[in-house]
């Protein structure tokens, strides 16, 4: 640019171009101030952030007793933040929402007409990104959203794992990780992280979760030997082989014995 806007060889395009190179150290200065200044925010956030998923997810308050909340119907043992209960709206409150994907046909069909906790956790991540998003140039501000979406994807994958799944459960938690995946793709600036693979690139926790729904919403076993082996070889596969047999070890139509039989592959 200064060879074409300026006299070649004059004293002062030759000073031009000192300034401009004794630029780069003070260029590389700033950025690590702003990466420095970007952790500094995500950490200060990541525990509201940690808490609203907490809160979408819903967490047990009964210390595990089986005889708490035995008013929820176990036709609609949902995961949506609306438990159908016997009880009634006395019930609802007094038992806390629990992510469930442990679906049957009745609580399927009624998680395709409620708003699930996937909604309400991004719009109360939006009420603590957004504020925070304006004030930041489009770069820093991108990082933040892919910094806060990993503290969220590693509690969510957290909260995944303890659910059991049916084939309809997997479904909806393909259908949630898209949304967030939507969600994350809304608020981001940067036009190469617009696209699924990039995205996880970014963020490596949303990849496994990504990996996650795949590996659930396998037919049948032989299934998921096959993109556990495909993924391996396009590099784009995590999840460590007990990852994968403790995951599909969640799903009620698959017999852990089986799990453990079939999934004899060397972990890379």
């Amino acid at each position: 640019e200064i060879d074409g806007g300026y006299p070649r060889g004059s004293h002062d395009t030759e000073q031009l171009r000192m300034c401009v190179r004794g630029l780069g150290g003070v260029v590389e200065s700033f950025q690590h101030a702003s990466a420095r200044a970007t952790d500094a925010l995500i950490s200060t956030v990541m525990p509201r952030a940690r808490q609203i998923v907490n809160d979408s997810v819903g967490h047990r308050g009964d210390g595990g007793n089986p005889a708490v909340g035995a008013g929820v119907s176990s036709a609609a043992s949902n995961f949506l933040g609306s438990p159908v209960l016997t009880g009634g709206a006395m019930a609802a409150s007094a038992n806390a929402t629990v992510l469930d994907y442990d679906l049957d046909d009745q609580a399927f069909e009624l998680s395709q007409i409620s708003e699930g906790y996937i909604g309400r956790m991004c719009s109360s991540l939006d009420e603590l990104i957004e504020p925070l998003r304006v004030h930041l140039v489009p770069k820093l501000a991108d990082d933040l959203v892919i910094g806060i979406l990993g503290g969220v994807s590693k509690r969510l994958e957290v909260a995944i794992r303890k659910s059991k799944f049916t084939p309809l459960g997997a479904i909806s938690l393909d259908s949630d990780i898209r949304y967030l995946m939507t969600f994350a793709k809304d608020r981001i600036d940067s036009p190469e992280l617009k696209s699924n693979i990039t995205l996880c690139k970014a963020c490596p926790p949303l990849a496994r979760l990504n990996q996650i729904t795949l590996l659930m919403n396998v037919e049948d076993l032989e299934d998921a030997l096959d993109l556990i082996s495909v993924s391996k070889r396009k590099g784009n596969w995590d999840l460590k082989l007990d990852d994968a047999k403790t995951l599909l070890s969640l799903r009620v139509d698959f017999e852990g014995s089986k799990v453990d039989d079939l999934l004899q592959i060397e972990d890379e």
